[in-house]
């Protein structure tokens, strides 16, 4: 039976699917992931949050990167595979979405139900008094203290990230918060920090209403979402998967999928929802 088949059977044969994305349901956005197909990095590991607060030079270094990065990762669009899971959002096959991305596209596309596990980049917030400021804001501000960062380019990196090597980040200027002169950061979790309690709470109780799990994207090689499959599998929610390349939890699906998100999810909304207008790349 071809794969396409078999995913609309799993969608169509359960109506509260939890469904986990990650970095791959946005690369036809333009938004690179991290790891190849045999679930290594590409490039090198982003930066660690212990460094973030620890490390003034740190923060140079990343603020010149995602100021760069930020000016093409803003402009990206929902893909077909967005488009698509906010269509069964619609049907009323999915109960929640929750997203391992910061890029607020499957908002974008129509999804309602989303909750963004690692936040979202754009906000900034203060470290110190927890204030928070649109990041547009937190751009402007940057190229105002730094007319340096005027004109470059750079290759894009995931996550609003910028291969800005030859660059001297000594010299960045880096806003401080207006309230209090604190510490501003991406509203996002970096690595080696802990996703908010209430936030994963949320996750395992929407797990807990679901008959069935689709990861969408994801090589689930972090434990941020790896803990979902292990929930799923401990109560026994059968668990799906669409993703190019070895995903962590191979061994406990009862069916990947190894194709384009988009292309997959398509496939499957062609026979779940034939009267549709066609979810293509925008």
């Amino acid at each position: 039976m071809r794969m396409s088949s078999l995913l609309t059977d799993f969608i169509t044969n359960h109506e509260r699917i939890f469904v986990l994305t990650g970095a791959g349901v946005s690369t036809a956005s333009g938004i690179p992931d991290y790891r190849d197909d045999s679930g290594n990095w590409k490039h090198k590991k982003p930066i660690e949050y212990r460094d973030f607060v620890e490390q003034h030079e740190a923060r140079q270094r990343y603020w010149a990167r995602s100021f760069i990065g930020w000016q093409r990762f803003c402009r990206a669009a929902p893909n077909q595979a967005h488009q698509a899971l906010a269509r069964l959002e619609q049907l009323h096959r999915l109960a929640s979405t929750v997203t391992q991305n910061v890029d607020g596209l499957h908002q974008r596309a129509g999804s309602k139900q989303v909750t963004e596990l690692h936040g979202s980049l754009a906000t900034v917030v203060c470290l110190d008094c927890g204030a928070s400021i649109e990041r547009v804001a937190m751009q402007q501000r940057l190229l105002e203290c730094n007319s340096a960062l005027t004109g470059l380019s750079a290759n894009v990196a995931p996550d609003g990230d910028a291969l800005l090597n030859e660059f001297d980040h000594s010299a960045i200027d880096i806003p401080a918060c207006e309230s209090c002169g604190g510490v501003l950061k991406p509203q996002v979790v970096f690595f080696g920090e802990t996703v908010p309690r209430a936030r994963v709470q949320e996750c395992f109780d929407a797990l807990a209403s679901a008959d069935a799990m689709l990861v969408v994207g994801s090589s689930l090689m972090l434990y941020s979402g790896f803990r979902f499959i292990r929930e799923a599998q401990r109560t026994g929610i059968p668990i799906a998967a669409i993703n190019r390349g070895k995903t962590r939890a191979d061994e406990l699906l009862q069916l990947k999928v190894e194709q384009d998100c988009g292309v997959a999810l398509n496939a499957a909304l062609d026979h779940i929802d034939p009267d549709r207008e066609y979810c293509g790349k925008t």
